[in-house]
């Protein structure tokens, strides 16, 4: 009878050295789920608290926050730290833009440029509503031609057909020189179009607005024609002109259908539904971004877009494609962001900048535990720093959050506010965070109106 001893042998040898050798394995993350490191000894071995692998002066130092009129920030609030100076380009100009509604029946606009945590209007959603209800305005803003959250973004219904969509995040076939404020530009095929129907199931105030625009950069004569609600169809006609144009329609709007009947060497950017006065609300998510790429949009373009929406804030909510479980060094991050806020401070003059922290993300520890990523903690110093050298306004999204996983929390919740990646938040997370920044933001105002009341004596 044949010994099969020595191959049993053999095998568990070969089984053990593989176990070893994924031991030393670095720790794997797919698709936003980090996996377990192999460890034989787990059961065995007496559970230790992990080491944040970090030199604590390699850290940038906290920056010391500017004296406030009032130095207490309300209990149970994280306040907004605005590190502008005699520039004003904290929160000051959208502060003055908010007196004005009433008295010159304006507009005033919000951009928020972010990564997939903001991805089909989650948090912008329902912080749009907030500012609109007590502020007036209607319609859900700014929206790209073509979307890959159109099916589930519920604040508009939002359908397409006929186009060739370009994103800065694309690996060919991107000409950077070309792309618009969403990273993104269009180009139409025979019979492109592009339709947007007000919604109200998620929030209100989105159903109808009061006009209706989409914008394009043409260097050869483009044929458009729109139809309001499904009615009669208009049609307009534009010359070559060779800067960003609009075509705009006003009244009570519940769904717009653009056509492209001819367009010579013409690229789009996106549509519009907004009021003709109170809070507009724009979403610039882009999935994957760092918010590098602001750098790479070009100057000229965004100036032109300025002209058309000119913006009383931007808000700046980047960090989960940067953040790493170990990093803690961001200083080419760093770097690259302050040119990238730069950029953007010359394009847009009138504009106020809020810089908003990562929130919390956790991954499981070898031992399976669920933990803040260290890197995460580092990289927030950075973005306050980054704020303060910038002279803009900083907001600890991580802190109002909970701190320290406080993304479990919201994950585990009953019903959940987080996705199971334990990074990114669902709507009833984006709306619980927006609840909390709202009422940061009312609170920051009332503290000008009486910082100003005060330096008005």
């Amino acid at each position: 009878m044949k010994n099969y001893l020595k191959y049993s042998l053999g095998l568990t040898l070969f089984i053990l050295v593989a176990l070893i050798g994924m031991h030393w394995l670095p720790v794997i993350t797919i698709d936003g789920h980090t996996m377990r490191r192999v460890d034989l000894l787990s059961d065995i071995r007496t559970s230790e608290p992990e080491e944040e692998k970090m030199e604590a002066d390699s850290l940038p130092p906290v920056p010391e926050v500017k004296p406030a009129f009032i130095d207490t920030c309300r209990t149970g609030m994280t306040c907004i730290e605005d590190y502008s100076d005699s520039t004003l380009r904290g929160m000051t100009p959208f502060y003055r833009a908010l007196d004005e509604i009433p008295m010159k029946k304006r507009l005033v606009r919000i951009a928020v440029f972010g990564d997939s945590f903001i991805e089909a209007d989650i948090f912008t959603a329902d912080l749009r509503e907030m500012l609109q209800k007590r502020f007036g305005g209607c319609g859900v803003g700014f929206v790209t031609i073509t979307s890959m959250t159109s099916g589930y973004r519920p604040t508009v219904r939002h359908s397409f057909g006929g186009w060739s969509s370009h994103a800065v995040t694309d690996s060919v076939y991107f000409d950077r020189k070309k792309q618009g404020l969403s990273g993104h530009y269009f180009v139409p095929n025979n019979n492109a179009y592009v339709e947007l129907r007000g919604q109200n199931k998620y929030a209100s105030l989105l159903d109808t607005c009061q006009q209706a625009s989409i914008f394009f950069y043409n260097k050869g004569a483009v044929d458009l024609s729109v139809r309001i609600n499904r009615g009669e169809t208009e049609n307009r006609q534009f010359e070559p002109d060779g800067h960003l144009q609009a075509m705009q329609v006003e009244g009570r709007i519940g769904s717009v259908r653009w056509t492209v009947n001819q367009a010579d060497s013409t690229l789009f950017y996106g549509m519009a539904m907004d009021g003709t006065q109170g809070i507009i609300v724009d979403n610039f998510s882009l999935r994957g971004s760092s918010g590098l790429s602001l750098r790479t949009i070009p100057a000229s373009i965004i100036k032109e877009f300025n002209d058309q929406r000119p913006y009383d804030l931007v808000i700046l909510q980047y960090g989960l494609n940067v953040a790493t479980q170990r990093g803690y060094n961001y200083d080419n991050y760093q770097k690259g962001l302050l040119t990238a806020i730069e950029h953007l401070k010359e394009c847009f003059p009138q504009a106020g900048f809020l810089l908003l922290s990562v929130g919390d993300r956790d991954y499981k520890t070898d031992t399976g535990e669920l933990r803040t990523m260290p890197g995460v903690k580092n990289l927030i110093r950075y973005q306050q720093n980054i704020a303060a050298e910038s002279g803009i306004a900083f907001w600890n999204m991580f802190e109002a959050m909970g701190g320290e996983g406080s993304m479990a929390k919201l994950v585990h919740a009953k019903p959940s506010m987080a996705n199971y990646d334990y990074t990114h938040i669902n709507f009833r997370g984006g709306k619980h965070l927006a609840g909390l920044f709202y009422e940061t933001l009312l609170y920051g105002k009332e503290q000008y109106d009486r910082r100003r009341a005060y330096e008005n004596k």
